[in-house]
């Protein structure tokens, strides 16, 4: 596995045209993507990997879960995650619940996620709103007039002709297939979800979910054992909504600092698993 050509996406049939691409170029970038790279390297290297890698992305999927939960509100210590059934539709356990199911299902996406992002996204609201109660809201992008609850992110809401055309022209974009590396793809995808928060809930959940599938499907972390929603969490929620505000200004510092801050989370994902690599070889011997 060279780190050099890991995570890498088609090229587009025009190479001149490539705005995802363009952004590997910001200052910056080029750094926190060789670092992210050489530390997925590491984590797929170690002696575990060769005979226990299912272990370790159980592991990673379920700390994932609890870092993206812990970013929309519900911050329970990891034995609560692993031991709790009890996942309502109000509250913590709510997003709790949400946040397991979507981690869950984000490995069962990756085929269509490369034929239709947007059906994916869809998809991933309908799951993650699955204990609640059914209403046409569910699973699609909200509409002129509705409400948006994602409490912690106060930024501007764009209106929903916005969000439509910004949509569609992100999945143009991964459609046509581009040279930038995947941690600067994952943190666009993030960031414009969380940026627009297209549906009418779980818009956080769901873009640390598209973010995982990113990474998974370009090939850089095709076991998912580098969850970058452990990095998020340990990085802070202000930190994650300050640099959320930077990609948002549109500046090429701001986007710049988010694409790192987002590197930073998936090089504190390897990390984590690292961990869990050692802890079972110490349990082995």
């Amino acid at each position: 596995m060279a780190g050099i050509s890991r995570g890498t996406s088609p090229a587009p049939s025009n190479a001149s045209v490539d705005p995802l691409a363009t952004l590997a170029s910001l200052p910056g970038v080029a750094d926190s993507v060789d670092a992210v790279r050489k530390g997925v390297d590491r984590v797929y290297g170690h002696r575990i990997m060769r005979r226990r890698s299912n272990e370790v992305s159980s592991e990673a999927a379920l700390r994932g879960a609890r870092g993206s939960a812990a970013l929309s509100g519900a911050d329970w210590a990891l034995e609560e995650v692993r031991r709790r059934t009890d996942f309502g539709v109000e509250g913590e356990p709510r997003t709790v619940g949400a946040a397991l199911r979507l981690t869950a299902e984000a490995g069962q996406l990756l085929s269509v996620w490369r034929q239709s992002p947007l059906r994916v996204l869809a998809r991933l609201h309908l799951v993650a709103a699955g204990g609640a109660a059914a209403d046409d809201t569910v699973g699609r992008p909200r509409l002129p007039g509705e409400p948006v609850d994602e409490p912690l992110v106060e930024l501007a809401l764009p209106d929903a002709d916005e969000v439509a055309g910004r949509l569609d022209g992100l999945s143009r974009l991964l459609l046509a297939g581009t040279e930038a590396p995947a941690p600067v793809v994952a943190a666009v995808v993030h960031g414009e979800l969380l940026a627009l928060r297209p549906f009418a809930s779980h818009n956080g959940l769901v873009a640390r979910a598209a973010e995982r599938i990113v990474l998974v499907g370009s090939g850089l972390d095709p076991k998912s054992i580098c969850p970058a929603e452990v990095g998020h969490a340990e990085l802070g929620r202000a930190a994650y909504l300050a640099a959320l505000e930077g990609y948002v200004s549109g500046t090429p510092e701001g986007v710049a600092a988010w694409i790192a801050h987002c590197g930073r989370a998936v090089e504190l994902g390897v990390r984590e698993s690292t961990a869990v690599c050692e802890a079972l070889q110490r349990g082995a011997a």
